[in-house]
């Protein structure tokens, strides 16, 4: 079969209504069932996938999830020859074994096309810091590929990098004008700090600065807030996505998240009954239309989501979606369950007055324990957290507000690591220690 090129994936403006999206969808499903037929792992359970002709078809076939693609590791979805693919990627293997990922050029192309539709833009004028991994994960390669798509110079920062420290990353915004960075919401707090320990302000010395292009973890409203007020203003704008899928959504002009429901079907899933919808709250599932290497069927991405078609100013015509959080960044603390975004949007809410940025909370079996670091009134800002924290969520919390550094110590925003190449002769007033290891 043929394969599908950028020039013939769909373009935002191609359908009027999401009635006419969803004849798109159908329109493109049987031959991505096709492709999926093509990798061994679908034969069974999921039969003939030829009987797949509607969305409503889809709701006949089994629900993949994390534990099903650990268990096909590493090429078990694979549906083309090894020699068609261009990229392998893995995910980090927080949770055990790790996932895989693939993709051809062509799946690249789609990838890249659907992450650049950000409203916020990317332009050849631009200068891109890229900092998220690019150590098997695919999220640092998506904006790389995606800013060099649109003309744009990219800088290659990387995440945990042993090179580039967050006071090298703050060197980097300065020096060169940077105008868009892609990094996880936490390194913008952290630069900002970087950025003051250096005597910079982050909200009057990078005036080229123009968007922080937020990823890979969840964003309260509050903390959405704090960064731009941090950074004088900055928009803060979103993605979200996943290792195996790339970009599922972007945010448009009037702020929301909208799915790509024209490059895969995105569906609310409900475990307890086993029955999907295509609005309404339960886990994200979706199933690619424009994937070859790795068709996804029902793919549970395991997030609790909330999926409207209410109509949107920005024109786009796509599903608006909220992104609720997983089970996996909650606990239970007294018999009630807690997310981490609940907390965090009363820990940035409540304690804006007080100037915090840095936090962290401990589960324990009838109680919270929080700290926060707050340069002064650290007894007023504990009392009005822990007010808060009874109040909204229920939970009894043993709160502490410490002196700045002692969550993020100054030497971890300041230092500058010294790295050097391999290396086997010393002199002999140099430190010979560093043979062979080198760092």
């Amino acid at each position: 079969m043929k394969k599908a090129p950028l020039a013939e994936v769909p373009q935002l403006g191609q359908w009027r209504d999401l009635t006419e999206l969803g004849e798109l969808q159908e329109d493109r499903l049987p031959a991505a069932m096709e492709w999926a037929a093509r990798s061994p792992y679908y034969r069974e359970p999921f039969g003939d996938l030829t009987r797949v002709k509607t969305v409503g078809d889809l709701d006949g076939l089994p629900v993949i999830t994390k534990r099903d693609l650990r268990r096909a590791y590493p090429f078990g979805l694979l549906a083309v020859e090894r020699e068609h693919l261009a990229t392998y990627h893995e995910s980090s293997g927080t949770s055990g074994k790790p996932t895989s990922s693939f993709f051809t050029a062509d799946d690249w192309h789609d990838v890249v096309d659907r992450f650049t539709r950000s409203a916020i833009g990317i332009a050849p004028s631009d200068t891109m810091l890229v900092r998220t991994p690019y150590a098997m994960l695919p999220t640092g390669h998506q904006a790389h590929q995606g800013a060099l798509y649109k003309g744009a110079t990219v800088v290659p920062a990387d995440n945990r990098s042993l090179v580039v420290t967050h006071s090298r990353v703050v060197q980097l915004l300065h020096d060169l004008d940077i105008t868009l960075a892609w990094c996880m919401p936490t390194e913008c707090l952290l630069w900002a700090a970087a950025a003051r320990a250096a005597g910079l302000s982050p909200d009057r010395d990078f005036p080229s600065l123009r968007g922080l292009m937020a990823v890979g973890e969840p964003l309260s409203p509050a903390r959405r807030d704090l960064i731009q007020r941090v950074w004088g203003g900055v928009p803060v704008v979103q993605d979200y996505g996943s290792t195996e899928t790339g970009s599922l959504a972007g945010e448009c002009s009037q702020g929301r998240l909208h799915l790509w429901a024209d490059r895969f079907i995105p569906q609310v899933y409900d475990p307890q009954t086993g029955r999907s919808s295509l609005t309404g709250t339960g886990e994200l599932t979706v199933t690619t239309l424009y994937r070859e290497a790795m068709p996804l069927l029902r793919y549970n991405i395991e997030d609790q989501v909330r999926i409207s078609d209410e109509d949107c100013a920005c024109g786009w015509r796509l599903p608006v979606l909220e992104v609720l959080g997983r089970d996996a960044t909650s606990c239970v603390v007294g018999g009630t369950r807690v997310t981490q975004s609940r907390l965090e949007e009363l820990v940035f809410g409540r304690l804006e007055p007080y100037g915090v940025m840095f936090w962290r909370a401990r589960a324990r079996e009838d109680h919270l324990e929080i700290e926060f670091e707050v340069a002064d009134r650290r007894r007023e800002a504990a009392a009005e957290l822990t007010s808060a924290v009874r109040e909204e969520l229920g939970v009894t919390s043993r709160t502490t507000g410490v002196a700045p550094g002692s969550l993020v110590p100054i030497e971890a925003l300041t230092r500058t690591h010294d790295f050097v190449k391999p290396r086997n002769l010393f002199g002999a007033d140099e430190d010979w220690g560093k043979a062979v290891s080198y760092w």
